[in-house]
């Protein structure tokens, strides 16, 4: 059994008339739409990616929601997607996109135990960006309103909360290093951390930055465009940094396990510097790591957020919570200051990986894309 939202009514109908029932005139749940789609493996998302613009809407299953998606985040892994790096046995083509919020127009008699239709949900599921994306019940959550805010906890905020309460160890006075503090993931690494009384240093690209960081609580903003991160540390941290949130790579995180104090965690939560090379990575010295990790008894951990997923869904709901009470800022960056200005519609993803990988960014980069008419939300 299916749930869909025609005109003005609600129905429920059997699985085999759910097509005839998509494409029925009184319907608003059309039945094409358009998507964007992996048609050729590849770290560079203009050549790997093709707006299709007459897709077949898809149709939930029991557990599912039919969701219409009014606003997707963009993360810089969105290239290693793209690069079919997480999954070699990938085939092209295939849909691209990690998160959004939107309505649910539809769906299946199981999910409907927890949801609605006409139900604002923030999800993480792949294929966001399209115009509707199927989204398994159990990888939604209800929210007050269809707010750009949302995007960010579902990928960004929900990392940085389970891999530090996973592998930080924060108590009071804890000192905690966020590199590209200011990003999507890097804003709530800061307020958590602060959360937890820790002294947060975090390292960003300008002083717009500079300040928002400042503006969430961070005692030591590094802007190291005028001040090399290096120096700032060996002056002011000589003993060492306990805890680094880490996604630069490269130069970044060799510097990081420098500063690392005894008994000092480095969380690898991405790569970023790396990304867009033929091979994902750049350059460390790994020959002179386990030396130093050894010297200072320190360690270093790799987070990757889907082996986490038994305690993603206790992280949305606290995360949420944190949000709804005022105690979280969820920084968007809609792109308002681009060069072409905001980034509305799905042509507009390919602007804003553009705009992610020249650091243009503060906070979590949102594309928004046209609101239903009939929508009440």
């Amino acid at each position: 059994m299916l749930r869909l939202a025609p005109a003005g009514a609600r129905a429920i109908v059997d699985m085999s008339y759910a097509r005839h029932f998509l494409d029925f005139q009184g319907s608003d749940i059309p039945r094409a739409m358009q998507k964007l789609v992996v048609t050729q493996l590849s770290p560079n998302f203009r050549e790997a990616v093709t707006l299709r613009r007459d897709c077949p809407v898809p149709l939930p299953g029991d557990g599912d929601l039919l969701v219409r998606n009014r606003f997707v985040g963009v993360n810089a892994s969105d290239i290693n997607y793209s690069a079919g790096r997480y999954d070699p046995s990938v085939k092209t083509p295939f849909d691209v996109g990690f998160e959004g919020v939107g309505e649910v127009v539809a769906l299946g008699l199981s999910a409907s135990a927890r949801y609605t239709v006409g139900q604002a949900v923030a999800y993480m599921a792949p294929g966001s960006f399209a115009e509707y994306t199927v989204v398994p019940a159990g990888a939604a959550a209800p929210v007050a309103s269809l707010r750009p805010q949302y995007v960010t906890l579902p990928v960004s905020a929900t990392t940085a909360y389970i891999s530090l309460n996973e592998l930080g160890g924060l108590s009071e006075g804890t000192k905690v290093l966020v590199t590209a503090a200011a990003g999507g993931t890097g804003q709530f690494a800061v307020q958590l951390a602060k959360k937890a009384k820790c002294h947060v240093i975090g390292t960003c690209s300008s002083d717009e930055k500079s300040a928002f960081l400042k503006s969430i609580g961070c005692d030591r903003p590094i802007n190291y465009t005028t001040e090399p991160v290096s120096t700032v540390l060996k002056q002011e941290y000589p003993a060492g940094v306990d805890v680094i949130y880490e996604s630069v790579g490269g130069a970044m995180f060799d510097l990081a396990v420098d500063a690392l104090a005894i008994k000092g965690r480095l969380i690898v939560i991405g790569f970023v510097s790396g990304y867009q090379t033929p091979t994902g990575l750049s350059p460390v010295k790994a020959g002179t790591l386990p030396a130093k990790l050894l010297k200072k008894s320190a360690s270093v951990r790799g987070f990757f957020l889907n082996h986490s997923l038994s305690k993603y869904q206790a992280a949305m709901d606290h995360l949420l919570k944190m949000y709804a009470g005022g105690d979280l800022v969820c920084k968007v960056d809609l792109g308002d200051r681009s060069a072409e200005g905001r980034f509305i519609g799905l042509e507009s993803v390919f602007r804003a990986v553009d705009y992610m990988y020249m650091g243009k960014n503060t906070g979590k980069i949102v594309v928004e894309l046209s609101r239903s008419v009939s929508s009440k939300l």
